[in-house]
């Protein structure tokens, strides 16, 4: 059988990414691989935080425009925060906000989010269409529902500093990554960003709106076992076993909705060509990210797998990650299950 430090050196030998951590958490045992002690921009893992944090407030029903006043009077206006993270809000995927910025122009956030919360997309709204929109507009009414600064910090303290997750994920900012930079795994090679993303969000919306902070769809940066145990945290709220956070209901998070595989916060398995691989079962949710991480979370079995890469570095057209994902999920949940 594979080990976990075997498959990791596997992901960096085939030219995945340069850098490649990975682990596995069961009932008694967590089994990582790789470059344990790396530090990797998480990019869309950050979306599960975010929805974590706006149950820990009890806000899923919330009115977006109650609690954004750039969404009044938008396409967006009375949608419920619960929507938004189920992608069920009628947005368009994606929208250059950080546009100004191409041409040396600062971005103005509150016109920014204006511009989220009015990006109706064309066609059948009423479909699930996975859109980081939805996400820079929940993440920022978390930050206005908590007064904080940004999302980031929202969610460090509704659900990473309960979990004593602090030293392990968090924004660039939290983190301390410009004096970290020999513990950060270096992304894509970006021009007009000045060359090598270093210690800094790869996503050019979460860059523009929130710099070393963190928006609702990325920012977070963290480590293996970081991400081990925040999935580890969402199935024990799950299970109903004893949380830090609380008696929190995430049912709604994780619930088949009709359309798709998309859920809020998460991702379901899909029956067939799934990224999960086939050895998780088909409760299996987790999510996946731009820059080369992913996190499964099967109840059946209580397990978490986690993959964490910089497969963007130096460029983003590097698409091993894709074959790789489903024999390198397999083979995590294979070991968890030893």
């Amino acid at each position: 059988m594979t080990s976990a430090e075997e498959l990791a050196r596997k992901l960096i030998a085939e030219g995945i990414a340069p850098h490649a951590a990975v682990g596995v958490l069961s009932k008694t045992a967590m089994r990582l691989g790789g470059d344990v002690e790396t530090i990797f921009d998480l990019a869309s893992l950050t979306k599960p935080a975010t929805a974590l944090a706006i149950a820990t407030l009890g806000f899923k029903d919330r009115l977006l425009g109650e609690l954004v006043e750039e969404a009044r009077g938008t396409w967006s206006e009375e949608t419920p925060l619960e929507l938004l993270l189920a992608h069920r809000a009628g947005l368009s995927a994606h929208e250059k906000l950080y546009a100004p910025m191409l041409v040396g122009e600062p971005v103005d956030r509150p016109r920014a989010m204006n511009t989220a919360a009015n990006a109706r997309r064309e066609g059948d709204t009423s479909a699930p269409v996975y859109s980081d929109m939805g996400y820079v507009l929940a993440g920022e009414a978390l930050a206005r529902a908590t007064q904080q600064q940004d999302a980031g910090l929202a969610i460090t303290e509704c659900v990473l500093s309960p979990l004593g997750l602090g030293g392990e994920i968090g924004t660039s900012r939290e983190l301390g990554l410009s004096s970290k930079l020999a513990r950060v795994a270096p992304t894509e090679d970006v021009a007009w960003r000045g060359g090598v993303i270093h210690g800094l969000v790869h996503d050019e919306n979460a860059w523009a709106l929130t710099d070393r902070g963190g928006s609702g769809h990325a920012g977070l940066f963290g480590t293996i076992t970081g991400v081990l145990k925040l999935g580890r945290a969402a199935l024990d709220l799950l299970m109903g076993h004893p949380s830090p956070l609380g008696t929190i209901d995430i049912d709604w998070m994780v619930k088949e909705r009709p359309g798709g595989s998309l859920r809020a916060g998460f991702d379901g398995k899909s029956e067939t060509g799934s990224s999960a691989g086939n050895v998780l079962g088909p409760r299996t949710f987790g999510h996946l990210g731009f820059t080369g991480t992913s996190v499964w979370i099967d109840p059946d079995r209580e397990l978490v797998v986690a993959i964490l890469t910089n497969r963007v570095h130096p460029t983003r057209e590097n698409t091993k990650i894709r074959e790789a994902r489903p024999w390198a999920h397999d083979a995590l949940a294979t070991i968890g299950n030893d």
